[in-house]
C-alpha cells in the first residue's frame, strides 16, 4: 500500500509530488498521468513508481486527484467502481478549483473521506501556499499526517471550506499577478538603462524582500510603504502615479474576477 497516489502529474500535481518526495521515501509514492510517459519520467526523477489510474486508486491511502475541474466528472466516473470495491480505509484529495467536498462525494458516488486543497505553483520551489479543508469523517490523525507529508511545499493553511474560493483567488491566482508585476518592473528597469538580466534579478529580489518585511513585521503594509516614501522624494512620486492609474483598484478587481470565475467552475 502506498501512502500517496497521484492521478495527474501536470504543473500542480507534479509540484505537490515533488514536495511530498522531500518528506516521504519513494516507496510511499505512486504516480499516474493521462500521458503515461510523463508520469514515468517524474517517477524516475523522484525515485518512486508509476502506474495507471486504476492501480493508484486501488493501492493508495491518499488518492490525490490532480486534474482540472472539467475533467473531474469523467475521472471519478471511471474510478467509482474501484472505490466502491475497496474494503480498507482511504481518503480522496482534490485540488480542483471550485469543486466542493460535497460535489466530489457526489461525483465519486459515496460519502468518502475527502480533503480539499488549493496549492499554488511556488510549491514547486518550497515557497508555496496550500489551503486545506476536510470532510467531517477525516480524522485528526489523517489530516495531520497529510499536512506533514506536504510541509515542504510551503505554508499549509487550514481554512474553512466557505473561504476556500476566496483564499485561492489570492494564493492560487495571485502568483500570476505577481509575475506580471515583476515583468513590468523589469521592463521599466530596461527602459531606464539596466540590462534585462539585472533588472529581472532586482525586481524579483525586491518583491521577495518586501514580502518578507510584511510577513515579519507587525506593521500594516500601508505603514511599511510610508516608511519608504520620503517627503518630496522619488518613491512618493511613483506611488502617486500608481494611484492615478488605478493600481490598487485594478489588483482588487482582478482578485474579485478570479473569485467569481472559481465559483462558476464549481457549478
Amino acid at each position: 500500500m502506498y501512502t500517496l497516489g497521484f492521478i495527474g502529474t501536470g504543473n500542480m500535481g507534479g509540484a505537490m509530488a515533488r514536495a511530498a518526495s522531500k518528506k516521504l521515501c519513494g516507496e510511499q509514492i505512486l504516480l499516474a498521468n493521462r500521458t503515461a510517459e510523463k508520469a514515468r519520467a517524474l517517477a524516475k526523477d523522484l525515485g518512486c513508481a508509476a502506474a495507471d489510474n486504476a492501480t493508484v486508486c486501488r493501492e493508495s491511502q491518499y488518492i490525490v486527484l490532480g486534474v482540472k475541474p472539467q475533467m473531474m466528472p469523467g475521472l471519478l466516473n471511471e474510478l467509482a467502481p474501484i472505490l466502491r470495491s475497496r474494503e480498507d480505509r482511504f481518503v480522496l484529495v482534490t485540488m480542483a478549483a471550485g469543486l466542493t467536498v460535497a460535489r466530489i462525494r457526489e461525483l465519486a458516488g459515496g460519502e468518502y473521506p475527502v480533503i480539499r486543497i488549493m496549492p499554488n505553483t511556488p510549491c514547486a520551489v518550497g515557497s508555496g501556499v496550500v489551503l486545506c479543508c476536510r470532510s467531517e469523517n477525516v480524522s485528526d490523525a489523517e489530516y495531520k499526517a497529510f499536512q506533514d507529508a506536504f510541509s515542504e511545499a510551503g505554508l499549509i493553511l487550514d481554512i474553512g471550506e466557505s473561504l476556500m474560493d476566496a483564499g485561492s483567488a489570492i494564493s492560487g491566482c495571485g502568483p500570476a499577478f505577481v509575475y506580471m508585476f515583476i515583468e513590468s518592473l523589469s521592463d521599466a528597469g530596461v527602459a531606464c538603462g539596466l540590462p534585462y538580466a539585472d533588472a529581472q534579478r532586482l525586481a524579483a529580489a525586491t518583491v521577495e524582500g518586501a514580502a518578507k518585511m510584511v510577513q515579519q513585521s507587525t506593521e500594516h503594509p500601508a505603514q511599511l510603504r510610508n516608511l519608504v516614501c520620503s517627503p518630496a522624494g522619488s518613491t512618493i512620486e511613483g506611488v502617486l502615479c500608481l494611484e492615478n492609474r488605478g493600481f490598487r483598484a485594478a489588483v482588487s478587481e482582478s482578485v474579485r474576477a478570479s473569485f467569481e470565475r472559481t465559483k462558476e467552475l464549481g457549478k
